[in-house]
Formats: structure tokens, sequence, C-alpha cells
């Protein structure tokens, strides 16, 4: 199914006079502060795509959820060596679920990805979490985006082990993960018209190392990544990461070992 941007803009602003225009990026930013630096939390600069947002707080990530794309805009984690180390002996649960703190009608179904030909993508990555509820918690729709399966298991799983061996040598990490949505028609999937991003992002920040870079791939079945300044990020992402210094905002690394 495919729905032109300007259906999914008036779909965003029919849900913005709903609400009011009344959403408080400060309440958003203050939920969950030990996931973000400074307990700054990404914000979305884009008033259209705030409608209809829910920051959920769970035991080790926070996801800001868009009730009209029915998935989440980012994913927000604080990651540390031990907790890599803790993680590696997790056993992943692989049960997906509807989250019930939603309301009605904004999250994905599990129906809307069967047979779609799309997996369903973490954004905070099961292969980060370290206990067994944060693993649970890792499976809900909230957390996931319809992602090509060739991209998720290959490309995708390469960066997030890559991202994983950065925390183990720099000690921590803040990293932020969510979808992107350009050009002029998108793709949906599913009776609930899941949107499926164009893109995946992924933002790296390392205080301790005083080191900020960006990550961004097609969600197609690629070989190939792309390094972006956070920036240029937020330029082509419409969100802003208010707890990464502007100084570093315009470093650009090589590239990610092993990817």
């Amino acid at each position: 199914m495919q729905i032109r941007i300007s259906q999914f803009k008036t779909h965003f602003t029919l849900f913005l006079a709903a609400l009011g225009c009344t959403l408080s990026l400060t309440a958003l930013a203050a939920d969950c502060p030990q996931f973000s630096p400074d307990g700054r939390a990404p914000i979305v600069v884009n008033a259209k795509m705030r409608a209809s947002t829910q920051q959920l707080c769970y035991s080790d990530f926070a996801v800001l959820h868009s009730g009209v794309t029915h998935g989440p805009l980012w994913s927000a984690e604080h990651l540390t060596a031990q907790h890599i180390d803790d993680a590696r002996d997790n056993a992943r649960t692989n049960r997906f679920f509807v989250d019930k703190q939603l309301p009605p009608g904004d999250s994905a179904t599990l129906s809307d990805y069967k047979r779609s030909g799309y997996d369903r993508g973490h954004m905070s990555p099961a292969g980060d979490r370290w206990d067994k509820k944060s693993m649970a918690e890792s499976f809900s729709l909230a957390n996931v985006v319809p992602q090509n399966p060739s991209n998720n298991r290959r490309i995708w799983s390469r960066i997030e082990q890559a991202v994983r061996r950065l925390v183990e040598e720099s000690g921590e990490a803040y990293v932020v993960t969510g979808p992107i949505f350009s050009g002029r028609q998108l793709q949906t999937i599913g009776e609930s018209r899941v949107l499926v991003p164009t893109q995946l992002y992924k933002v790296v920040y390392m205080p301790q190392r005083k080191l900020a870079f960006a990550i961004v791939v097609d969600n197609t079945p690629t070989n190939e990544y792309t390094v972006k300044t956070v920036h240029e990020l937020e330029a082509m992402s419409g969100l802003q990461f208010p707890g990464i210094p502007d100084s570093l905002k315009d470093q650009r690394i090589g590239g990610l070992k092993g990817v």
C-alpha cells in the first residue's frame, strides 16, 4: 500500500488540532532522563510530527512512539561496558506484543506484520538488553519498525555489533535509533497502515571520548551505510539531540570497525 506524503502531513495536522497544540517538549524530555545525556531527550522539531506522540519508559531504554506512523520516532538507551558484558548471557524471548500503555489504534498490531515481507526490526536492540525484564520489553511493537529482512539480519546487525564494541572500548555511550520517512510516497503495511521507513539511523555519543556521529542506512537489502555528522542527521530527520554538545555535532568518523 502507498500513502502520499501529503496525506501523511494531513493526518499529522488533524492529530495536532485534536491535541489543541498543547504538547510540552519539556514534559517529554523529562519522562526518562536516565537514557539521555544530561537528561535531555531527543526533540521532534516538526510540530506535525509531534502529534499523537507518547514517550514510553522501559527499564533500560525509552521510546517516543507515534500514533500516526504506528511505531517509534526514536528509541534511546544508555549503554555501559558492564551492560554489554551482562547482555551476552541474556536469553532472547522473541515474544512481540502490543504495549497496553498506548491508546487504542495508535500501536501496530502483530497481524500488521504477517505476510508483509518485512521484519519487526528492533530500534533499541534485543542484543543490548542485560536482564530478563528489559529483554522482554524490547519486543514491544512500540520499539520496532517494518525493516527489510536482509537489511535487518545483515548490515544492521553488524552495525549493532560494532556499536557494542565501541561501548566496550569507551566505557559508555548514549545511543538513539529510529526511522526516517522521506520521499513523495510512503509505503504502509497491514490494516493499521504502519509506515515503512525509507531509512534507519543510529546516533552514537561517547562522552568520555568526546565523540559523536550518526549512521544512516537505506531500508533496502543493501550492504552499505553512510556516516553522517549529528548536524546532518538532525537536518534530515526532523529531530534535535540537545544532550550532545554542539561542538561535537560536526564530527565524522571514517567508518565502523568490522562492518
